[in-house]
């Protein structure tokens, strides 16, 4: 019976088996098992489609954000620079010079306007402040260079000697250029060229240590006590004056026929082998129909700020001013204008001088 029983259940499943085995291979189960391989498949196919397209749609993003994250690492990199790198204050700046005020609203921190006939002060401010004088220097320089009566055609060549070591800047007179020292003498002061000063300095007799020495004889014999040079061109802060002694220097400066036409010179040009190089005056006042200008110089190094030395003739006044430490590029010319107009207006008389601070 039992025997029986385990028959039946054989056969039972031996026939199960066979109609799932009939039912599997039959075409209608490969049609679905084909349908199911063709999804599969076209589902495969779409994600790799899908996933070169996703990424490449990433790239740019990326790319974006790459440059967006450096351009604010530049951002914040810049103002740790500037906060690094101030501008340089001037010496008067740092006295304190700009805090004083003047019935002209001046620029400059330092100024000094005089008759040149009768002496008298018409405008002063800070008069007595002594700061850096910047290619104010050059007025000395060509003074002694002038009275001491060396040849002006003689040959002299631009050195390594000659290039600025103070401040490193630059020149249009290579080494090796070979000019006559009336050449020097003009680009020095209608120009400010300092490779021209220095060499003028460098081959005077004695050589430079001897021109230096005599620039400070000089000052010393005429009264400028507050004056002191170290090198011909004003590129070192040390080279410093008052607005008192340089209005004695650009008096005397003015006696010479040569300084006078070679300062004032509008423009100017040199030949240096197959090139011609045009020079123009620093001081554009030179040019206005506006001025009449007997001589000048102007002067810029960051411890001097911009500077401005001139002897004109206003109003039927011959004048000289100076005006040292101005506070922007073209605010020295801009206090000579205001000066000529309030001479013009006024024809200030001894009581109608102006004072401002006089600190030493």
């Amino acid at each position: 019976m039992h025997m029986r029983a385990r028959i039946v259940s054989r056969i039972s499943q031996g026939l199960a088996l066979l109609v799932m085995g009939i039912a599997l291979t039959s075409p209608g189960v490969h049609a679905a098992e084909r349908k199911k391989a063709v999804a599969k498949k076209a589902a495969s196919t779409a994600v790799a489609k899908r996933t070169p397209a996703k990424s490449s749609a990433k790239a740019p993003r990326r790319t974006v954000a790459v440059k967006a994250a450096r351009a604010s690492a530049v951002s914040a990199r810049a103002p740790v620079r500037v906060a690094a790198e101030p501008a340089r204050l001037s010496f008067g700046q740092l006295a304190g010079l700009h805090d004083v005020s003047d019935p002209l609203d001046l620029k400059s921190s330092v100024a000094l306007v005089i008759d040149q006939d009768t002496k008298e002060v018409l405008l002063s401010k800070n008069d007595h402040a002594v700061l850096p004088i910047a290619s104010l220097t050059k007025l000395m320089t060509g003074l002694l260079v002038s009275e001491a009566h060396l040849p002006m055609d003689e040959l002299i060549t631009i050195t390594q000697d000659d290039v600025d070591t103070e401040k490193g800047s630059g020149s249009r007179l290579a080494v090796g250029t070979t000019l006559s020292r009336g050449e020097l003498l003009h680009l020095a002061l209608m120009s400010s060229e300092n490779r021209a000063a220095h060499a003028l300095g460098r081959t005077f007799p004695g050589g430079l240590d001897t021109f230096v020495a005599r620039m400070n004889a000089k000052a010393k014999l005429l009264g400028m006590a507050d004056t002191r040079f170290v090198e011909p061109t004003g590129l070192s802060s040390r080279n410093q004056s008052s607005a008192h002694d340089l209005a004695t220097l650009v008096n005397v400066a003015h006696g010479d026929a040569l300084l006078r036409e070679l300062s004032t010179s509008p423009s100017h040009e040199v030949a240096i082998g197959r090139r011609t190089l045009q020079y123009n005056n620093t001081n554009r006042l030179v040019k206005s129909p506006s001025w009449d200008i007997g001589l000048q110089k102007t002067g810029y190094i960051s411890e001097a700020g911009r500077c401005l030395v001139m002897q004109a003739e206003v109003a039927g006044r011959k004048l000289i001013m100076v005006f040292l430490d101005s506070a922007g590029k073209f605010s020295r010319l801009g206090d000579a204008e205001r000066v000529r107009s309030w001479v013009e207006k006024t024809h200030p008389s001894a009581g109608a001088i102006l004072h401002a601070g006089t600190n030493g």
